[in-house]
């Protein structure tokens, strides 16, 4: 049976305590939290092949799911590129359920209760979040939410939903209220950073380490001070204030400086996060290698440079120093990443969306073809825009979780960096997954909000650009994706997952949601 107290009345409770005034919002919300988080459930059913899925019949305005054990859920039609809170509810036999993380419990499949808990989390994290947004009543005394998105961090702070596809878009478990209020980016926090003092001896350094992180012998590596009560235990010396970006774990410093990648170890959506020591001895070769790769892109592209990185031989005590977008951003331009488009107002419209997806696909596809396939999802993928809102350039930042062939590399006379391990395949399924799958099926995706709205912007994008095998890929077979939700219910399955979504250029009626 389903157990109370559940996450939103734990984060109710919490609330009452330290933020009151949020209570009222946040009850309001959880209808619509809950929608938001059973629409990207209802997705994964729909697409995701799930073992215990045994069959799907689409009918004029529905979609029914035979289970291995004989039950059938019901509910709308799933379009795969759909975000918002299109689902309110679906039927397990005569079972009505609008709470996820009650259907799944329901269904009762290998790892369900784990990741029901993980559900209703993202719930109340959701409607918490929702709840402090745009109230300029509930700010805080002296917070900066009414400038005009110039500085780093502004625009990414307004993007409240997190991730649009996951159903654990804003699952923070070992997170609580007074935490995700003192840290998370939709709550635009001031996180003031600390260091620990490490023996450089005893530390791996990659690229040009600070002197302002230097202290005789000893490095000052930067610490978020949630691992500092949480995991290392320890008391930090104070370092500078930073605001955090849309992967929580990595902030802009205040005065418009770096941004520094911390070591956050809590599982945020599917993965903890940490830094490894792969990572730290992997960024120099990479910002190498960058630079070669934007030299060849007309100017299309820039990557952030990894300034410095550094670790004490362990993932919860380690950190990157990297570039700011901001400065690829010319006068009078602005850049935010792509998946803040939708809730900066500049990415309803068509035009718009055609050209910033033949400008991604120009330059995804030939970093692909030259040997590089970019994890390019709303985070990681960032857009340089005119004043008036046009897409002049884009930005890339964190290389970490790249694919690099060299064969093709050597193809193009581009000597491979000296890497091993993860990063490195010639499989073209891989690297087209790599791309496509965070691309395509992730930034564009998030960006366009709906199958056909994404077709239209592939199909007046796709002309002229170059013929090569990557891109006949992907206008003729399906559009691959990570199966995020088979990976939460696989947790003796190490890695991604995938699924193939129907090509948004020939997306059938009969998967749109209804």
């Amino acid at each position: 049976m389903y157990q109370y107290p559940t996450a939103e009345a734990r984060i109710a409770e919490e609330l009452a305590a330290v933020r009151p005034g949020l209570l009222p919002r946040y009850t309001a919300g959880l209808p619509g939290a809950r929608a938001a988080v059973l629409t990207r459930l209802w997705r994964a059913f729909a697409h995701e092949p799930l073992p215990w899925i045994t069959g799907r019949v689409r009918g004029a305005h529905a979609l029914a799911l035979r289970l291995a054990d004989g039950r059938t859920l019901h509910g709308p039609l799933a379009d795969p590129y759909a975000t918002g809170d299109r689902v309110t509810a679906v039927r397990l036999d005569r079972d009505r359920h609008d709470d996820p993380a009650r259907l799944m419990t329901a269904l009762a499949v290998p790892h369900a209760a784990a990741f029901a808990a993980e559900l209703g989390d993202s719930v109340a994290s959701l409607a918490l979040s929702r709840a402090d947004a745009d109230h300029p009543d509930e700010w805080p005394a002296g917070d900066a939410r009414a400038d005009d998105g110039s500085r780093d961090w502004e625009w990414e702070q307004r993007v409240v939903d997190g991730h649009p596809f996951h159903p654990n878009c804003r699952s923070r478990p070992g997170f609580s209220v007074a935490d995700q209020l003192a840290y998370a980016p939709e709550h635009r926090p001031v996180v003031e950073l600390g260091t620990l003092a490490v023996p450089a001896a005893e530390c791996l350094v990659s690229g040009d380490w600070p002197d302002e992180l230097r202290s005789g012998g000893d490095l000052l590596l930067p610490v978020h001070p949630w691992q500092a009560a949480h995991v290392l235990e320890r008391t930090c010396v104070p370092w500078r204030p930073a605001h955090p970006l849309m992967s929580l774990r990595t902030l802009a410093l205040d005065d418009d400086g770096p941004h520094v990648k911390t070591a956050l170890s809590a599982r945020l959506t599917s993965s903890v996060r940490d830094i490894s020591a792969y990572s730290v001895e992997a960024s120099a070769a990479l910002t190498a290698l960058a630079s070669d790769l934007v030299a060849r892109t007309d100017g299309l592209l820039h990557i952030t440079r990894t300034l410095g990185a550094a670790t004490a031989h362990s993932p919860d005590l380690a950190a990157l120093l990297r570039e700011s977008p901001r400065v690829y951003a010319g006068p009078g331009e602005r850049v935010l990443p792509v998946a803040a488009l939708p809730v900066s107002g500049l990415g309803d419209s068509p035009a718009r969306l055609a050209r910033l997806t033949r400008l991604a696909l120009t330059v995804g596809l030939r970093l692909l073809d030259l040997g590089v396939a970019l994890e390019a999802h709303g985070q990681n993928l960032l857009v340089v825009l005119s004043a008036d809102g046009t897409p002049l350039r884009l930005v890339y930042r964190d290389l970490a979780d790249i694919r690099i062939s060299p064969a093709r590399l050597r193809r193009h006379g581009i000597t491979p960096p000296p890497l091993t391990g993860r990063l490195v395949t010639d499989d073209e399924t891989a690297l087209r997954r790599k791309l496509f799958g965070s691309l395509v099926a992730g930034a564009l995706a998030g960006a366009a909000g709906s199958g056909p709205a994404l077709g239209a912007a592939l199909a007046a994008a796709l002309p002229g650009l170059p013929r090569t095998p990557d891109l006949a890929a992907l206008r003729e077979g399906p559009v691959p994706a990570k199966a995020l939700t088979l990976m939460r219910l696989s947790p003796e399955t190490p890695g991604d997952l995938w699924t193939a979504l129907p090509n948004p250029l020939v997306l059938e009626p009969g998967t749109r949601d209804q």
